[in-house]
């Protein structure tokens, strides 16, 4: 990118991830002053979208699209949930003040390519610390205790011991009236990434009682491995839906049935391999997985043999030999189920008999 301008800087966790040479796929851009204004200068930018309430703008330029945010300071006038901003075009530090923490607080000169640090940031990178600006960030946004928790992760960080005091003494005192849409963009960023050190640390440090404020032991069975086998769709799911309540979270309708199904799951009783499939049956990937906690050997029964089994029979078949089609005919695939979770090695023929035997077809 060859925009330049002493005014303009990187920031955030782009210049964290040059710091760390790890690779950045989010290029945060700030403009100390208006963005909005600076861009309507540029001759050659198209204005893609403008925020006016915010101070951001999308550009595009020379075939690439940029978005630049103005410098701004905010205020909390509500604890946990979304600030205010209360003064576009604010200097530099002001910026970068009200961020969470310090590696994450920091600016380079597009212009000159100087780092800015008022924060010291870099000597909190060089020593592996996670550090809060100041002693009420979790207060005005909790949501940033997540956020610690995913890059304490990502990059093998501790929160500092002042930083952890004041973790700790906040998830003592939740103020349960927070911004759950953004808690849960960060838990689902977290639990992505599929660590079970993430979930270690966020049972054992009671960062779950940001959800659920019933108390939670860490499962047996570690999950991390599962997951990164199978693949499903949504595991972050898998990791938070364990929790006893997780009824604050703004959940889509997959995510619901996926941790309700679970719930069922956990109350039934498995007998027989039939009992398994039927239970099974037509239930989520994450539900399957997040079984494993309870009982992984059922749960590994089911994904690596049994739902592999599926009658060849269909109703077709069943009107060919002159059974007519009524409720009857679940009672036929079900003991064509059994019997195939007996002998998987059944063919069709060998599956038309057995309804033939049973129901005494001459």
């Amino acid at each position: 990118m060859n925009l330049k301008d002493k005014n303009l800087y990187y920031i955030g966790g782009v210049v964290r991830d040059e710091l760390l040479g790890k690779e950045s796929f989010d290029i945060d851009l700030t403009y100390q002053g208006n963005a909005i204004e600076f861009a309507q200068t540029l001759p050659d930018a198209e204005i893609l979208q403008i925020n006016e309430p915010f101070g951001t703008v999308r550009i595009k330029l020379d075939g690439e699209e940029i978005d630049i945010a103005s410098t701004r300071s905010e205020i909390y006038p509500q604890k946990g949930h979304l600030p205010k901003v209360n003064n576009i075009g604010c200097s530099l530090k002001e910026d970068i003040l009200r961020r969470d923490f310090t590696i994450n607080a920091m600016a380079k000169s597009t212009f000159t390519g100087e780092i800015i640090d008022y924060t010291s940031g870099l000597e909190d990178i060089k020593n592996k610390k996670l550090r809060v600006l100041h002693d009420n960030s979790f207060i005005d946004d909790p949501t940033r205790i997540v956020r610690g928790l995913k890059f304490s992760v990502r990059f093998g960080f501790e929160l500092d011991e002042h930083t952890k005091k004041l973790q700790d003494k906040y998830l003592q005192n939740i103020n349960y009236d927070m911004s759950y849409k953004r808690l849960k963009k960060e838990l689902v960023e977290t639990f992505s990434l599929n660590l079970w050190t993430a979930f270690e640390k966020f049972v054992n440090e009671g960062i779950y009682k940001l959800i659920s404020p019933q108390e939670f032991t860490l499962p047996q069975t570690n999950l991390e491995e599962l997951i990164k086998e199978y693949k499903p769709t949504f595991p972050w799911i898998i990791y938070v839906g364990l929790l006893p309540n997780i009824s604050n979270l703004p959940l889509t309708k997959t995510e619901q049935k996926i941790v309700d199904d679970f719930k069922v799951l956990e109350r039934k009783s498995y007998n027989s391999d039939f009992e398994i499939y039927k239970a099974f049956e037509g239930i989520n990937l994450e539900t399957i997985l997040m079984f494993a906690t309870v009982n992984p050997e059922i749960t590994g029964r089911y994904i690596d043999k049994l739902r592999h089994i599926k009658p060849e029979i269909t109703g077709k078949d069943l009107q060919g030999i002159g059974i007519a089609p009524s409720p009857k005919y679940s009672e036929i695939f079900d003991f064509i189920l059994s019997e195939k979770l007996k002998n998987p090695a059944l063919n069709k023929t060998q599956e038309i008999e057995l309804v033939k035997n049973f129901y005494l077809i001459p």
